[in-house]
């Protein structure tokens, strides 16, 4: 039996999404954030030394990092499904590349945007937050807003060819490139211009197995 170390408001569910769309079964074993600093709580160590979600056990298997857990999942149950034909060699490109530039080029742009936005509230000392304030908007917007912007448009352009990330077909980068731009969507990044992006969106949010992933997985809001 395959357990999902589920941490509330994560990327882990990205991970029941995947299981759903695979159709294998599975159990979610739930952690919450602690509700002052919004981390991972200690518990979590006992899977993974880092105490990170997500995190998946397959028997004696533990398998850590999203971009991980997608490969290890539809290699070894998807039986061909949700990854481009072997043959197809450029849409196989297409496919590993998504799956690392979610985590490796996204991610951390918006969660540099989360923690400067943050800087100038408790617990930053009252005294330091008109300080942290002026550091926070000037990277802000001398890096973050258009460097943000870059991407944003970047993957706006990678869409206008087709419907999904890696070709034709609905694949697991997909998956993995969902969240990324679930964030960027809550936190107002995408513009008008971002025709394509927010159609992709809500192709997913339309399709049964993120449906059911979200039931299952609980409260879903993404940080701010």
């Amino acid at each position: 039996m395959i357990t999902v170390h589920h941490l509330n408001h994560s990327r882990s569910q990205r991970v029941l999404w995947l299981l759903e769309e695979l159709g294998l079964p599975y159990e979610i074993r739930h952690y919450k954030r602690d509700a002052q600093t919004m981390l991972a709580p200690p518990e979590l160590k006992a899977v993974h030394p880092l105490g990170k979600s997500p995190v998946i056990s397959d028997g004696d298997v533990v398998v850590a990092e999203s971009g991980a857990i997608v490969e290890y999942l539809v290699d070894t149950y998807g039986n061909g499904r949700l990854k481009p034909d072997a043959g197809d060699a450029a849409a196989r490109r297409r496919y590993t590349y998504w799956l690392h530039y979610a985590e490796g080029s996204a991610m951390p742009l918006l969660v540099m945007a989360l923690v400067f936005g943050r800087l100038t509230k408790p617990p930053m000392p009252a005294l330091l937050r008109p300080l942290a304030l002026l550091i926070a908007d000037g990277v802000q917007k001398a890096y973050l807003d258009p460097q943000l912007r870059l991407h944003l448009d970047y993957l706006e352009g990678e869409l206008t060819t087709g419907g999904w990330f890696a070709g034709d077909a609905f694949s697991a980068a997909d998956i993995q490139m969902s969240f990324p731009l679930e964030a960027a969507l809550s936190r107002g990044a995408l513009g008008e211009r971002h025709t394509h992006l927010k159609a992709f969106l809500a192709r997913i949010h339309d399709r049964p197995a993120y449906r059911r992933a979200l039931d299952k997985g609980g409260p879903y809001e993404l940080l701010r």
